[in-house]
């Protein structure tokens, strides 16, 4: 790898090498934004089995509560993935590599992050008020996440795009 500065009109003079423990340095700060959540919303659902009024949940809202469990410890795994991945090759010289693995990671941790957290808030509501309230609730989270998490950053890119031409 050159130690040359890379051309990417950025606004940024950085070596590739610099660039990629940037961006890793960033990836990092995301995921544990995104694994202390997750953490609290997973110690919320094993809570809930332990408790006593859990035997009396219908079939579907146990199987309801499986799934999400699932979903917690998959987006767990996901989201740890590129700190494994890190261990595994320390010192070889690849974090470029790393730091694409790494993004695509934490795009997946986010989409199961946001099924976990639309079925979680549905299960609950499913529970509390009844299973309408419960297809309301799962809808409206859903849009405002597909909104917050994909349609203002598409906007910006495009805004961004457009004031660098």
């Amino acid at each position: 790898m050159s130690n040359d500065i890379d051309d990417l009109a950025d606004g940024r003079p950085e070596t590739p090498a610099q660039r990629a423990d940037r961006n890793w340095s960033e990836i990092l700060q995301e995921l544990r934004v995104l694994q202390t959540g997750t953490q609290i919303l997973t110690g919320f659902l094993l809570a809930l089995a332990f408790q006593a009024s859990f035997s009396e949940l219908e079939t579907a809202q146990r199987l309801l509560y499986l799934v999400l469990i699932c979903l917690a410890a998959l987006s767990a795994v996901v989201a740890l993935a590129p700190v494994a991945l890190h261990r595994a090759v320390f010192h070889l010289q690849v974090k470029p590599a790393l730091v694409r693995v790494a993004h695509d990671a934490l795009r997946a941790a986010l989409a199961l992050v946001s099924l976990l957290l639309v079925g979680v808030v549905a299960f609950v509501f499913d529970v509390v008020v009844g299973f309408w309230a419960a297809v309301a609730s799962g809808v409206v989270l859903g849009v405002v996440i597909l909104v917050l998490w994909m349609v203002v950053p598409m906007v910006v890119r495009h805004r961004g795009r457009e004031s660098a031409q």
